[in-house]
């Protein structure tokens, strides 16, 4: 089903439940052969082109491909932080349990912290991937 289809039945896209609108930057980081194709050209088709993860610029999401081995969780999640504005999210998105790649949730729940997010919610994104929705807490945010 296209998503203008499902907006016409009264269902959300997987970029409004993402929050993804059009006039929103979004960067991507840890792009790699095995992401969700048609979940990147979902979402691209909502804001156009992502800006990389060199950008200079103020973005609303940070997308994160993210596998089991792919370096320190939370010294990514911290450089995702730099360009983030303060009411902006990362949506961290991993393999599901029995993928290649998979990260053990507790992982995530142990790294948000750290890193000065805070999981707000998870959701499917695609067959094979899940979505972590991380953001800076409400105290935090009016510090940075």
């Amino acid at each position: 089903m296209s998503a203008t289809a499902g907006q016409a039945d009264g269902v959300r896209s997987l970029a409004d439940r993402l929050g993804i609108e059009s006039d929103m930057v979004v960067m991507e980081i840890g792009y790699d052969e095995d992401v969700d194709e048609d979940l990147r050209d979902h979402l691209m088709e909502t804001v156009g082109e992502f800006v990389d993860e060199d950008t200079d610029e103020v973005v609303d999401t940070v997308l994160l491909w993210w596998r089991e081995g792919d370096g320190d969780l939370v010294d990514t999640l911290v450089d995702a932080l730099g360009p983030l504005a303060p009411t902006g999210a990362v949506w961290l998105l991993t393999p599901k349990a029995g993928r290649t790649g998979h990260v053990e949730p507790s992982e995530i729940t142990e790294s948000a912290p750290t890193a000065g997010l805070q999981q707000t919610s998870t959701m499917s994104v695609g067959k094979d991937w899940g979505g972590a929705r991380l953001v800076v807490p409400k105290t935090a945010s009016k510090k940075r």
